[in-house]
């Protein structure tokens, strides 16, 4: 009840510009990616509708991962349905709903408020295309216990990890313990799997539109990667392994490294989670003598361009990327803060303390390709991952290919 109250009174101050009478009856209704707690979300929307008594939001949910979003929402839009009114969209997909016409310009919109990464991930052309929902970025999960117990500090290289990895593995006696967990099934995950080392080496895929793939930091990323698999780190059948396979051996305790989003924390540290208070949080490790770098994720709110609710569609996204907001769904969601300012407040550390330390990753973090055809680089990138960790195609022969299919797309 506290909670609610005090949350009634930030809405109160929050939304006093959008507390003009609404229109009689309107009816909104916003997509919400099934993983990002539309419970939680709709406690927020709750409160919207006892400001705008006129209006009445009901959740549409739907897909476990980025790509089944995807096809439903490409399938909604591709038919112009006017059905949805607000949509919630990976970070990924803001540039190609945009160039397919799908989504309504937020003109006039200062981003300034928000993190720098999310103002520019929802500028396309110089318009403001989305809105952030919430931050996200790839962290490094490891068992703090077990690194205490061999007196390991965090690993900030990848060869770090591997040597870590064996004296900890060795020191247990094997069992079920796996070394590192990550993504390698063929999934968005796999994308960040490929080009957090890729851009380790100083690489980028992309730059104003045009391919600036390199086949040798290709071939490393990707032979680093097999070599977790070759050396007994990671299991064998990697490449059948998805974000949330990651999230659950980690939380049962059988893996030392885990690669992963934000949403894991909270399921680390819940009643059924046998690592509870035992999970350390890092970067991303470096490549060799490179830099450390990470994928960034999070969601955005976009308007369809179809819906018969324009203003008040815009009206209710805005609210919903408000700060308080943000704080809101930090404080019960442990969903990462779109707001600097916010890794810094006290009730958000208090719900959640690692997220002191999450602050310069989130900062730091790398955008994955924007282009209007992320769907045929996704495809293309996580395949290719995929068939490599599944021994189908040689590291070498596997950067080849992939720089031949990518330039038939940038020819």
């Amino acid at each position: 009840m506290l909670r609610q109250a005090a949350f009634a009174v930030a809405l109160c101050m929050a939304v006093g510009e959008l507390s003009s009478p609404a229109l009689a009856d309107t009816q909104l209704k916003i997509f919400i990616s099934a993983q990002n707690q539309p419970d939680v979300w709709r406690e927020v929307l709750d409160r919207y509708e006892v400001q705008h008594p006129g209006v009445k939001v009901t959740i549409e949910t739907g897909g476990n991962t980025s790509e089944l979003q995807a096809q439903y929402l490409n399938t909604v839009m591709s038919a112009k349905d006017p059905g949805l009114d607000v949509l919630q969209l990976d970070v990924i997909r803001p540039a190609q709903f945009a160039a397919a016409g799908w989504t309504s310009e937020f003109a006039g919109k200062n981003m300034s408020s928000y993190l720098p990464t999310y103002a520019e991930a929802n500028t396309v052309d110089g318009k403001i295309v989305a809105l952030p929902a919430f931050a996200d970025s790839m962290f490094l999960y490891y068992r703090k216990d077990l690194l205490d117990k061999y007196k390991i500090a965090p690993p900030k290289t990848w060869d770090e990890l591997k040597a870590a990895a064996k004296t900890v593995l060795q020191g247990e006696g094997g069992g079920d313990l796996q070394g590192l967990s990550f993504q390698g099934k063929a999934i968005e995950g796999a994308v960040c799997t490929f080009l957090v080392p890729y851009w380790s080496q100083g690489k980028n895929l992309i730059e104003n539109g045009k391919l600036t793939f390199d086949k040798d930091a290709a071939a490393k990323s990707l032979s680093l990667w097999k070599s977790f698999v070759d050396e007994g780190i990671a299991k064998k059948n990697i490449s059948e392994v998805a974000t949330d396979d990651t999230r659950k051996e980690f939380q049962a305790g059988k893996v030392l490294f885990a690669v992963n989003w934000s949403y894991a924390w909270a399921h680390f540290q819940g009643k059924d989670s046998t690592v509870a208070g035992k999970v350390g949080v890092a970067r991303l490790p470096a490549l060799g003598n490179g830099s450390q770098a990470t994928c960034l994720g999070g969601w955005e709110f976009g308007v369809s361009a179809f819906s018969a609710n324009q203003e008040e569609a815009k009206k209710l996204a805005d609210y919903l990327s408000s700060q308080d907001v943000s704080k809101f769904m930090a404080v019960n969601g442990a969903l990462l803060p779109t707001y600097a300012d916010l890794y810094k407040d006290r009730d958000v550390l208090k719900a959640a303390p690692w997220f002191s330390e999450a602050l310069p990753v989130v900062e730091t973090a790398k955008s994955r390709p924007v282009t209007p055809r992320y769907n045929e680089v996704s495809e293309i990138i996580r395949t290719t991952v995929n068939g490599v960790l599944a021994g189908v195609t040689a590291p070498d022969t596997a950067a080849d290919q992939m720089q031949s299919r990518l330039r038939r797309i940038f020819r």
